[in-house]
């Protein structure tokens, strides 16, 4: 019989067959006691040995995971079997992740064993929702015991998914109820709705081999999205660029792969060895590791203890296992066998994983399984515990059914920093067709707010406007004297830490509301109105005075001011005064603390060009032409020239100046 290799390489070189939309895909994990008949069941459905290790085939027990396939006319299985073994529970749980049917096996000699009660809990823990029941070896036992184990079978399952589920005798020996099998696998599998579609492409690796001529090769279950010939991946954690050389479904070598096929993917680009179980392969940059979860957690009642904080424990998702310990997010600290609470899970190695994914907590020594649940945040962060009843809230949100409100929650969360639309992709593992139309609902509720390309919590937002126009009224008030406050140092005060965006929605908005006034460089409010008193007024009208008067040969501004003001508190208000008339045009900044009248500087422009009309062949002056046109000595001459050069009425062209009509 060929290896499970070589089918995969006779794939891999054959001609394209393309899986017809039309045939349903559903993946059947096997589960129960060792040596219960799970893989002869499957060898006898599929004609295929899902014992592929050559210790397997000595040892008589299924150690690792098996795959086969079984077409049942219009529905396409991809069995998963999986070892019954207690010591090898890892390796089932690698392979009972992403099933949409289980076919609980139990034998007829033994019935319910430990290991049955085990895969059966950790089916429910994952949220498995359909099933079918096989009593396996009924080939060897009298038709009383077989009753006897049914009605055992019945008492295990009772209030549970498999309640109604067919109870069906086979015997893989004799062939005995393998058609009625096939029958109410098929009636089953037809009632397993179709994967949803609107999420990022995402198949955890529960194998990795080498294949001359191909190099790495790696198998799953696609749990969502597709995964074409040619598209550019990443294996996550690590983040190891790939490409998928060639892909295969059941056995063919196909354009694309569905959600909910057993699929093969050759990489380009890796080597074999840096390809774990338990990665993630997905799309590039699209989902992130992470090492801190918020989750749901369900312990099951016959747990030997609840959880409490700082309990280790091991953390399976699809096919990856690592440890973890565990923060209790409830009021009492702890979650008794058989409730259901919150609880921060801290893993000590990452892990890839979205929102709304199951996994499965098996206690730390002796390994257990102990709990289960849902992941709410997949990429969350420690919390106070002064914040555990708002951090309760909000989950609770997480755990329901409003994807508008959820997303709100993350935005929330994340304070200042807000999230991008590649954030929540992240988190959630949903493209642009579900994500987009659940993002404008959140804005339409007034729970978001869009800025640029960030979306900030909207209470958030509403507090930043405060901030902003509370920071600006306050300066109004301590300088009353000032046009108005310097856009950096808002910015720098409120904003400093929080991405541009942020800060421009703000402004636009309170702009847009007649709420603030920006001019150039400066920020006021709308009510900001510059009215003097009779003595500011006064001081006021002497600087502006003693600058006119003085013409184009001004004061020091130090002896302008001591000349108009006096004492030093009087100067300091003066240079305030000095500011306003600059903000309305009086005075001109030509040089350091060097200022002008405007009226004698337009005088001097008048004179320039006049100068000009009468040398029109050249109408340019050097310095000696422009301190006898001017009247003024080279002290202000230089710095004058150099001012009109910058206004463009006159260029330097060598020692001269030309002037500029």
């Amino acid at each position: 019989m060929t290896s499970a290799a070589d089918g995969v390489k006779q794939s891999l070189s054959d001609t394209r067959q393309p899986t017809p939309d039309t045939v349903a895909s559903v993946i059947v994990g096997t589960a129960g006691h060792i040596d219960h008949g799970k893989s002869a069941l499957v060898r006898a459905l599929t004609g295929r040995d899902p014992d592929r290790l050559p210790e397997e085939k000595r040892r008589g027990i299924t150690i690792d995971l098996g795959f086969a396939d079984l077409d049942l006319d219009g529905v396409r299985i991809g069995f998963v079997d999986v070892p019954g073994h207690e010591r090898f529970v890892k390796n089932m749980l690698a392979g009972a992740h992403g099933i949409d049917v289980v076919a609980l096996v139990i034998a007829a000699d033994e019935g319910v064993m430990p290991q049955t009660r085990e895969h059966f809990d950790i089916c429910r823990l994952l949220g498995v929702q359909r099933g079918l029941i096989v009593i396996t070896k009924t080939d060897i036992v009298e038709a009383e015991l077989l009753e006897l184990v049914t009605s055992e079978v019945a008492e295990l399952v009772a209030g549970s998914f498999l309640e109604s589920a067919p109870i069906i005798p086979v015997s893989a020996k004799t062939g005995s109820g393998l058609n009625q099998f096939k029958a109410a696998l098929k009636e089953v599998s037809l009632q397993v709705p179709a994967r949803a579609e609107g999420f990022l492409a995402r198949m955890p690796v529960d194998r990795v081999f080498a294949m001359k001529g191909f190099g790495a090769v790696v198998t799953g279950t696609l749990v969502s999205g597709t995964i074409r010939e040619g598209d550019e991946l990443e294996l996550l954690p690590g983040q190891s660029r790939v490409r998928a050389r060639g892909v295969q479904v059941h056995g063919n070598a196909v354009a694309q792969a569905r959600a909910g096929q057993r699929t093969a993917v050759n990489l380009g680009g890796i080597d074999t060895n840096a390809v774990e179980r338990g990665m993630v392969l997905a799309p590039v940059s699209s989902l992130r590791s992470t090492q801190i979860l918020d989750v749901k957690v369900s312990v099951l009642p016959g747990a030997p203890r609840g959880l409490r904080s700082r309990a280790r424990v091991r953390f399976h998702i699809h096919a990856a296992e690592v440890l973890a310990r565990i923060q209790v997010l409830e009021s009492d600290n702890q979650i008794a066998p058989g409730a259901t609470g919150l609880v921060q899970l801290r893993l000590e190695t990452p892990i890839t994983a979205v929102a709304g994914e199951h996994f499965i907590l098996r206690s730390y020594s002796p390994s257990i399984t102990i709990a289960g649940g849902e992941i709410l945040d997949p990429l969350a962060g420690k919390h106070r515990g002064r914040d555990l009843a708002d951090v309760r809230h909000n989950l609770a949100i997480l755990a329901g059914a409003d994807p508008a409100a959820r997303l709100s929650v993350f935005i929330a969360t994340s304070g200042d920093l807000g999230q991008r639309k590649e954030d929540l992709k992240a988190r959630t593992g949903w493209e642009d067709e579900r994500l987009v139309p659940s993002l404008n609902e959140a804005i339409d509720r007034g729970l978001v707010v869009a800025c640029g390309g960030l979306l900030l919590d909207q209470k958030r937002y509403t507090n930043l406007k405060a901030a902003a126009l509370n920071e600006v009224e306050e300066h109004h008030r301590l300088e009353p004297l000032s046009r108005g406050l310097v856009r950096e140092t808002l910015r720098e005060r409120h904003f400093a830490h929080i991405p541009a965006e942020v800060f421009r929605a703000v402004m636009s908005d309170l702009e847009a509301a007649g709420s603030l006034v920006s001019e150039k460089e400066l920020v006021r409010t709308s009510a900001h109105v510059l009215e003097l008193s009779g003595p500011d007024a006064e001081l006021r009208d002497r600087i502006n005075s003693l600058y006119e008067l003085a013409g184009l040969e001004p004061p020091t501004l130090d002896e302008a001011l001591q000349t108009a003001g006096g004492s030093a508190l009087q100067k300091t208000h003066a240079r305030k005064l000095l500011q306003l008339l600059l903000d309305r045009g009086s005075l001109v900044r030509v040089q350091g603390d060097l200022y002008f009248h405007s009226r004698p500087l337009t005088e001097l422009t008048m004179t320039l060009r006049q100068f000009a009309l009468e040398h029109p062949s050249d109408p340019s002056l050097d310095v000696a032409t422009f301190k006898e046109l001017a009247g003024v000595s080279r002290k202000y001459a230089i710095p004058l020239l150099e001012f009109l050069d910058r206004e463009r009425i006159t260029r330097r062209v060598g020692d001269r100046r030309q002037i500029i009509k």
